[in-house]
């Protein structure tokens, strides 16, 4: 079976990330749309840890209890950390609930 290969990202819609984003407080990002993680250390490795498909949509607290142990295990060795979001699902889900709102305001 031939590997599935990602579209790029529209230019248009990177060039308008910032403002999409200006007002929006990220105060917890949903699993279901995380990608990956990249965690940066202070002596320069980092991990990358990539979310399986099963682990996005899985509802048990499971992910948010290993990267908070992660986080406490490593707290003084971590330089910054990177949530890299699945675009293309964010996309989808907002234009799918946007067309559902929009027929039911007719």
């Amino acid at each position: 079976m031939p590997r599935k290969t990602r579209k790029p990202i529209d230019q248009n819609l990177i060039d308008q990330w910032p403002e999409i984003l200006e007002d929006i407080d990220l105060s917890a990002i949903p699993v279901n749309y995380l990608h990956s993680i990249v965690v940066t250390f202070n002596d320069g490795d980092s991990w990358e840890i990539v979310l399986r498909k099963e682990d996005r949509e899985n509802e048990t607290d499971w992910f948010s209890e290993t990267m908070s142990e992660m986080f406490r295990n490593y707290r003084d060795k971590i330089q910054h950390v990177d949530f890299r979001l699945d675009v293309e699902k964010l996309r989808k889900d907002i234009t799918k609930s946007t067309r559902k709102f929009l027929r039911g305001k007719k």
